[in-house]
């Protein structure tokens, strides 16, 4: 599926489909689990969201290569962060 804006040239496209089903990922994966290569995860709750978005957009990018994951069972617990 894609999209094309007239002004400016800009195109949008991405998959209507969505999934992992093809071939090519699943080669990937399993290249990655036969190098042992795996992705550097952090664990935060829904509070650091915003934390997390200046670390990953801010000057410099996402340098270090983390990727953020959000624990919703700690988060919901959080009777300080949800609203009221």
């Amino acid at each position: 599926m894609q999209f094309v804006l007239m002004r400016g040239r800009k195109s949008i496209s991405g998959s209507g489909v969505g999934g992992v089903g093809n071939g090519n990922h699943q080669e990937c994966v399993d290249f990655c689990i036969k190098h042992n290569i795996y992705p550097e995860c952090e664990t935060i709750q829904a509070n650091k969201i915003d934390w997390a978005w200046d670390k990953l957009c801010g000057p410099g990018g996402n340098a270090d290569g983390v990727r953020y994951v959000i624990d919703i069972k700690k988060s919901l617990a959080d009777d300080t962060f949800l609203p009221k």
